[in-house]
């Protein structure tokens, strides 16, 4: 029995699709990459992060001091503990209240407990910041002079 025309043309579309891959293999066994010795795939950086393929010249180099090297971040100087501030809300009842600091206008949270000396707000104190849960909160607090007239 005789192939009907479609099937004699499929048939030679997978023919010519299998040689054209067994082509391609041959073409990749020619030209691959794996034969290269280390030299041929090494590439060089010079000092203005251009690429090359020869290495970078030996007298170009700097001498560098180990102990000219910081790693890290830059210290800062320390900070004075004990800062200023107005006391802008007291409730006597509940025994809580906020103070404005004078440096970073930051309001700063302190207890009753905390206190050494009767205040009421708009005095002006000295107190010492310590970090808690909430923020920063003011411990050692003390009455500086007779209060501000012009905060808030």
């Amino acid at each position: 029995m005789a192939d009907s025309f479609s099937k004699k043309e499929n048939r030679n579309k997978k023919a010519k699709a299998k040689e054209d891959k067994a082509q391609k293999m041959r073409e990749r066994k020619l030209n691959n990459n794996k034969g290269k010795s280390l030299e041929d795939m090494l590439a060089y950086v010079d000092e203005n992060g251009n690429i090359s393929d020869s290495p970078p010249r030996e007298n170009r180099k700097a001498e560098i001091d180990s102990k000219d090297i910081q790693i890290g971040a830059t210290p800062r100087p320390p900070e004075d503990p004990i800062r200023t501030g107005i006391v802008n809300f007291f409730n006597t009842s509940k025994g809580f209240g906020f103070i404005t600091d004078d440096k970073s206008k930051e309001s700063i949270f302190f207890h009753i407990n905390q206190v050494s000396e009767p205040i009421k707000e708009r005095d002006k104190v000295s107190f010492t910041r310590e970090r808690g849960t909430k923020g920063y909160n003011a411990v050692d607090v003390k009455k500086v002079g007779s209060g501000a007239k012009n905060a808030l």
